[in-house]
């Protein structure tokens, strides 16, 4: 007796590595009920390969979503976003996007003709779903948005506290200095100075960076730095390190993906929004702005809410951090 083919889903998550690790729980339980394909960019190849392998990719780098020209429209690839055609042929039954208000994935899944459409409306963008969601609380989590659109189809995701994380297999710490815009970059030299004590303490200590960052941490006679260009050289980071210490950035949410313990530092954005998904992990907010949350469009010269986050204050705060996750030296 043949087994029924498994209802067709696409999932649409056209941002950052971030948010597609957060959404990685929800297709992780998707794959049992649907035949799953997501809609992401050509890294997701990299975590398809480890962390969801029954996903197929159908990589994607949306021009609306680049942080500055965004909207130049002569200037969009409109050969590969026609060829999002070849998507409609395959007949999803349904199409989902998690990011609360964003009328152009509910045009997107419309446009690719998907059956039943679910997301969270904004802007009257519900004429092009069949099934709105009720957004959960302002302050919620974006995994709390995954688990509502879980509900709906089925789906049950664990508690934010309660996703399980794989074992630790590494022993250093591992300091990423980077992130995916300056605005979210604590200053370089609070974090060498942070190296420097923790060295003095004993503990074993690699540095990553953005390749922008590299010259300063040459100059700061680091040894051994690595500047990661790829999400697989990211993963053989992690698989090193036995706790992830940096900003709040798509570094710091792959670390808790694997198990690693992440201590965050927050800027412009809102950890209760962002934190990474580890039950242990810990963050520090940035110092207070009256234009925060700004999306990293920040109207001052330098983010004050990073550079005025003081070393003694962040020290003091890891200390507590490494000796809640016995992490000695």
């Amino acid at each position: 007796m043949t087994e029924e083919p498994k209802p067709k889903l696409l999932v649409v998550e056209l941002w950052g590595l971030g948010d597609l690790v957060i959404a990685t729980p929800f297709l992780q339980a998707a794959v049992r009920k649907y035949a799953v394909t997501v809609l992401a960019k050509p890294f997701a190849r990299d975590l398809q390969a480890r962390f969801w392998p029954e996903v197929e990719v159908a990589p994607f780098i949306a021009p609306w979503t680049a942080f500055l020209r965004k909207y130049r429209l002569l200037t969009w690839p409109w050969g590969e976003i026609f060829g999002l055609r070849r998507l409609a042929a395959k007949r999803f039954d349904i199409g989902l996007s998690a990011r609360w208000g964003d009328p152009r994935d509910h045009l997107l899944l419309w446009g690719l003709r998907v059956k039943k459409r679910l997301g969270f409306p904004r802007l009257q963008s519900q004429i092009f779903l069949t099934d709105p969601q009720l957004r959960p609380p302002a302050i919620s989590h974006r995994y709390e948005y995954w688990r509502v659109l879980g509900g709906a189809l089925g789906i049950e995701l664990p508690p934010q506290q309660k996703i399980p994380v794989p074992p630790l297999h590494g022993g250093q710490l591992l300091v990423h200095s980077g992130a995916g815009q300056p605005v979210r970059v604590w200053p370089l030299e609070h974090y060498r100075n942070l190296v420097n004590r923790l060295r003095q303490l004993g503990h074993s200590v690699r540095i990553a960076c953005d390749p922008d960052q590299r010259d300063f941490w040459r100059e700061a006679a680091e040894p051994d730095i690595i500047a990661p260009r790829t999400v697989t050289e990211l993963l053989a980071l992690m698989d090193q390190s036995a706790v992830f210490i940096g900003n709040d950035s798509g570094p710091a949410h792959l670390a808790a993906l694997c198990g690693v313990p992440t201590f965050t530092l927050f800027g412009p954005q809102v950890p209760e929004w962002f934190a990474p998904l580890h039950p242990t992990g810990e963050w520090l907010e940035g110092k207070p702005c009256p234009y925060k949350p700004c999306s990293d469009y920040c109207r001052f010269p330098v983010a004050c809410c990073m550079t005025n986050l003081p070393e003694e204050e962040v020290w003091s705060r890891l200390e507590g951090f490494l000796k809640r996750n016995r992490i000695e030296p």
